[in-house]
């Protein structure tokens, strides 16, 4: 049976050749007579592929030697309470700055509300997650500890295309930022930011890895409440050791960053994920309103374009036609409805004409 192009916003479509690698090695990796899977996490085997993964992503994402890369677990919702207990006490306020950006930004900040002061410094609920608050209008605090923003949100499909520079709107709060559903899809200004924190399973690899890249004078400030394991300073000085990682996620992520790399590095997925979201925007805007993207244009997500038919009754049966092409979970979120197109890095080219040649054709069918 073909591949179909898998569209789920997460866990995603992975590489075809990453995927075909790692069933040839399935129970033999490289002559050890094991699979990854089976390995000790402190073994020699492993700690190859752990330090050739860490090389390569710092390596593609030109991440600083003063940030530590912390590979973890607990997703990205893990790390909305794991941000707070170590971040919330580095000023006396114990408050975090939060800019609401959509759904999943806003369980961010309420989660948060359980370790200190929550402060909404700025939010588009007023526009139904449609637009972005200006970083000129956010109402920042004199003495948070962090700010915290989720530069793309995957439900109201809405992303933060350059990072706000906190220094010039008079905050020195590090900047926080959850980055899941875009790391490794576009650069990251690394001089912007303070902590960044990834969910992997949306463009690096399968659920269950959590990535962290903090800043090294952020650590040492976790809670007395903070576990062990989620403690960034003890994670970042046991070489993300402290517990058992999830190796297998590392392995595959390894693997998606090697792909990464042949591909011609985060600047070449750039450009193909531009060029993948203006083709999918285009067939949108051009379909004479029978389908609509309700997003302000300045703050489309490459990543996560969600839209809408304009009879309503009519999605079942585009999904329908969409399933009997090999275009699968085109459902949009349960709390917004309609459909939804995540074009991660994985996703070819190919992938997104076959959508659009099925809009179209469903369209001037149904039109």
């Amino acid at each position: 049976m073909a591949r179909a192009h898998n569209f789920s916003p997460g866990p995603a479509t992975l590489p075809e050749p990453v995927l075909r690698q790692a069933a040839a090695e399935m129970l033999d990796w490289q002559g050890s007579g094991v699979g990854v899977m089976e390995m000790s996490h402190r073994g020699r085997e492993f700690a190859q592929i752990f330090e050739r993964t860490e090389a390569r992503l710092r390596e593609l994402l030109a991440v600083p030697a003063h940030f530590r890369v912390l590979f973890m677990q607990g997703g990205a919702i893990g790390e909305n309470a794991v941000v707070p207990m170590n971040l919330i006490a580095r000023r006396p306020a114990r408050r975090a700055d939060h800019v609401i950006t959509g759904t999943w930004s806003k369980k961010t900040s309420r989660e948060g509300e359980r370790y200190g002061q929550v402060h909404v410094a700025a939010s588009n609920e007023a526009t139904r997650h449609t637009t972005l608050p200006a970083p000129s209008s956010w109402q920042l605090s004199a003495d948070a500890s962090y700010v915290h923003l989720c530069s793309n949100e995957t439900i109201g499909g809405v992303e933060v295309h350059e990072l706000p520079d906190l220094r010039a709107l008079g905050s020195e709060a590090p900047l926080v930022i959850d980055a899941s559903s875009h790391l490794a899809s576009r650069p990251i200004a690394w001089d912007r930011v303070g902590l960044v924190y990834a969910g992997a399973q949306k463009n690096i690899g399968p659920a269950g890895l959590t990535l962290v890249f903090v800043r090294d004078d952020l650590l040492g400030h976790a809670l007395p409440v903070c576990p062990s394991a989620f403690d960034y300073a003890t994670v970042a000085s046991n070489g993300s050791m402290f517990n058992t990682p999830p190796t297998w996620a590392i392995y595959i992520a390894g693997l998606v960053f090697e792909w990464i790399a042949q591909q011609g590095g985060i600047a070449a997925i750039e450009q193909r994920n531009v060029e993948k979201a203006a083709l999918l925007y285009a067939a949108i805007d051009g379909s004479e309103g029978f389908y609509v993207n309700r997003v302000a244009h300045d703050c489309r997500s490459r990543m996560n374009v969600p839209f809408f038919l304009r009879e309503d009754s009519l999605t079942p049966a585009f999904l329908d036609a969409a399933r009997e092409r090999g275009l699968l979970q085109l459902k949009g979120h349960k709390s917004v409805g309609g459909l939804r197109a995540s074009l991660y890095n994985a996703m070819p080219l190919a992938g997104v004409q076959s959508l659009v040649g099925c809009m179209q054709e469903f369209a001037a069918h149904h039109g």
